[in-house]
């Protein structure tokens, strides 16, 4: 077999590889929000693997990935003589990064904000804290680097999100603490998604730099005690902030 063949044959199997990957994405995703917008109840029982892979014209290969995904997020519970039944909302991971996009697409209830805001309020004020106490002077200039951002593009635009997200990210890495920097995904989630849904209707009503600032100034001075009441009032404004859509 030459070189050229052999070449075009293995883009031909990443191609298809990428193919398969956004397929059963796909089929994970549009199951994953009919689930978690309540279309499909806890108890549902799914259609079988030959039925679905018919009604929507897919392999059962491709079905059969995307149910895997769904269990692995705890949203599904798969089994040989029972089925795909959609387990209870207290099994699903909701701090999965896919799962909080998911609840996004439709309409995310008041209690479920509520308690993303009191996930971020418990966490990311000591995380400032350690923070202020433990950062390297490559964390402070990160952390800088993405303010600069986020206030050049604003929280309108994607770039300004993405800055956004890694300032926070920057904040719990800078704790040291791994258990704690393993939560920066699910964090960065819930500020993605939660900046994205106060926007859908208007613009944002208030400037978020401030008291942004006022978290980094904290924390490149090493105060502890200020950088922890600065970021209490970052998630409280948001939260307010929030809570204005709701009730427009």
């Amino acid at each position: 077999m030459s070189k050229r063949t052999s070449d075009s044959l293995e883009g031909d199997a990443a191609r298809d590889g990428r193919t398969s990957v956004r397929l059963h994405g796909t089929i994970a995703r549009d199951l994953g929000v009919e689930i978690v917008s309540g279309r499909y109840a806890p108890g549902h029982v799914l259609a079988n693997e030959v039925e679905a892979s018919v009604q929507l014209g897919v392999s059962r290969s491709a079905y059969r990935e995307a149910i895997r995904i769904l269990a692995a997020k705890g949203l599904v519970d798969s089994r040989p003589k029972t089925g795909t039944r959609v387990n209870a909302r207290s099994r699903w991971n909701l701090l999965d990064p896919e799962v909080l996009a998911w609840i996004f697409e439709t309409e995310p209830s008041d209690e479920f904000l509520k308690g993303l805001f009191e996930l971020r309020m418990i966490v990311e004020p000591s995380a400032a804290a350690f923070a202020a106490e433990r950062r390297s002077e490559q964390q402070v200039e990160r952390m800088r680097q993405a303010l600069i951002a986020m206030q050049q593009h604003t929280l309108a635009t994607e770039p300004g999100r993405a800055a956004d997200r890694d300032f926070h990210d920057s904040v719990l890495e800078a704790t040291g603490n791994d258990a704690l920097i393993s939560l920066s995904s699910s964090i960065g989630a819930a500020v993605r998604w939660t900046t994205i849904f106060k926007q859908r209707k208007s613009e944002l009503a208030r400037d978020p730099m401030p008291e942004h600032w006022k978290v980094f100034d904290a924390i490149v001075a090493q105060r502890p005690q200020e950088a922890r009441q600065a970021m209490e009032r970052l998630v409280g404004l948001a939260l307010e902030d929030t809570r204005a859509v709701l009730n427009r």
